[in-house]
């Protein structure tokens, strides 16, 4: 075989690959969503209001029986979809080529080979293009999220507003604001991504080289530990980086221009360190299934495309 067709084949296999995370990383998005989405809502509920729901009991039965299902534990459906699918497929197709990137950066034989920290480091650098993909969709999700409670805010000050779409939404702001108004929140959400999916992706494939035996490699292990990883993996995300994600979600949600550090010294002046820590717990809780789910899901479609192709 020639230089030349070996190169080819080396372009087609690393296409083939792309696509293939692409397809699972989707996939993963869309299995998230349906299981992790009431406790999402939730969460943010708690962050933007944390003076009316003191726990995530209240907040989620007040919001159950004010909205009901779909419009109150599911707002914000449409868009967290679209959020996800295009986070995690983005991700996860950025992820796989970091993977490579780091790789042949290190002189590592192979990807299955690279240590902890060099997936730490594909997921860093992944996350930066995932990032950039679903700052406009994360903003209309957490407005539709906390619509009801944004709605008695404002009619307290005297203002009339109505219950939108996303499509309403999305024009609204880019009517108002225009590009600018979608990508609201970027900054925090670029700090709370890029280090966060360095322990994400640290502690989910940390987890499966731990719980691997000698004989195994990591795709071996099994559906439970995979999901136990992949459980580990959003725990630590969450716990280390969610008083930037309570900023994030008030500075989209409440339009403010407060720079990041500014906004977090300010909640903690005013409202107490702990005001950084609302909602947490229904975030734990959500992301024990919810990656768990995400991981398992694009583990195995992963796997199964591999073999279909």
């Amino acid at each position: 075989m020639s230089q030349a067709d070996i190169i080819t084949e080396i372009k087609s296999e690393d296409l083939k690959d792309s696509v293939i995370d692409f397809t699972a990383g989707c996939l993963g998005g869309v299995a998230l969503v349906y299981v992790g989405q009431p406790l999402d809502t939730i969460k943010v509920k708690m962050q933007t209001y944390p003076t009316l729901y003191t726990n995530m009991v209240t907040c989620f039965k007040e919001t159950l029986i004010s909205d009901g299902v779909v419009r109150g534990l599911y707002a914000g459906t449409t868009p967290a979809l679209v959020t996800n699918v295009t986070e995690n497929s983005v991700l996860f197709l950025c992820y796989g080529i970091c993977q490579k990137f780091i790789q042949r950066l290190t002189n590592v034989e192979d990807v299955k080979d690279l240590s902890t920290l060099g997936n730490a480091s594909a997921g860093c650098l992944a996350s930066f293009f995932s990032s950039l993909a679903i700052c406009p969709t994360e903003l209309v999700k957490c407005k539709l999220q906390a619509m009801h409670e944004e709605i008695k805010r404002l009619e307290a000050l005297g203002k009339k507003v109505s219950p939108t779409t996303p499509s309403k939404l999305t024009a609204k702001i880019f009517r108002e604001e225009g590009i600018k108004g979608l990508f609201r929140g970027l900054i925090p959400t670029l700090v709370r991504e890029m280090p966060g999916y360095f322990f994400f992706f640290g502690g989910y494939e940390g987890t499966r080289e731990f719980l691997r035996s000698p004989e195994q490699t990591k795709d071996d292990i099994g559906l439970l530990k995979t999901m136990i990883a992949g459980s580990v993996g959003g725990l630590v995300f969450w716990t280390l980086f969610y008083p930037v994600d309570v900023v994030k979600s008030r500075i989209q949600v409440m339009n403010q221009n407060t720079g990041l550090m500014l906004a977090l010294m300010q909640i903690a002046k005013t409202e107490s360190v702990l005001a950084l820590y609302s909602g947490l717990t229904p975030t734990l809780v959500r992301t024990i299934p919810a990656t768990a789910v995400l991981f398992a899901t694009y583990e195995y479609s992963k796997k199964f495309l591999h073999n279909l192709f």
